[in-house]
């Protein structure tokens, strides 16, 4: 089975940050409801499935696999694993709960893929994993680039924890029931991940006074 490109590549552009509590919720109750009804063999729900959360997968399997340049395949996974399942999604919890659930296993089994290769360089392609670490024409592409630079070097957990909530958009609950832990811990996970990266941001610009300068 293969995913229609128009379909993969066509994704939701609107910044989580910027929508509404109602608007997010909106959101989980149609994608849920086209899961659902991509139960029966629906080309255009299931259409409509990919299209809603292309872009939450892609997003956190950018920033949590072994391989960031691995993303699009990582993704192509995700949505092959899910649509061979759909028939056992019977939402109990949203659609987007659900899939970010198969694109964890998808990731963890990406490590486990990666660790059991030969590596062959010790060092990553950095400039082609620019071009999967942030998408021309969002925030800023060199501020993509450093996130992900700065996120690869939390510990997995608080990486997870902010990736979903800060990046994708879940709410911290939806989070815990991920990560099968308080919601509690994923607050205090993502404050911590947060902590981290501010004093990572300034120590960066403390080592490099002529680009703060510029």
């Amino acid at each position: 089975m293969v995913i229609s490109p128009a379909v993969s590549v066509a994704y939701d552009e609107t910044p989580h940050a910027a929508r509404t509590s109602d608007e997010k919720t909106y959101a989980d109750e149609s994608t849920t409801a086209w899961a659902l009804a991509a139960r029966g063999g629906d080309p255009a729900a299931v259409e409509h499935f990919v299209r809603a959360l292309h872009r939450d997968v892609r997003t956190y399997v950018t920033y949590l696999g072994a391989d960031p340049q691995a993303a699009d395949d990582l993704a192509q996974d995700t949505f092959l694993r899910a649509l061979g399942s759909l028939h056992r999604f019977e939402g109990r919890s949203s659609a987007r709960t659900w899939l970010l659930s198969i694109a964890r296993r998808a990731v963890i089994d990406s490590y486990r893929h990666a660790s059991a290769r030969p590596r062959l360089a010790d060092t990553d392609d950095w400039q082609t994993v620019a071009e999967f670490a942030q998408p021309r024409g969002r925030l800023g592409f060199e501020e993509g680039i450093a996130l992900a630079e700065l996120l690869e070097a939390l510990p997995d957990e608080r990486r997870e924890a902010f990736v979903l909530t800060q990046l994708v958009g879940l709410p911290y609950a939806e989070a815990a029931e991920l990560g099968d832990c308080p919601v509690g811990t994923v607050r205090s996970r993502v404050a911590r991940a947060r902590s981290s990266l501010i004093k990572s941001l300034r120590e960066a610009e403390r080592a490099d006074p002529v680009g703060a300068a510029a």
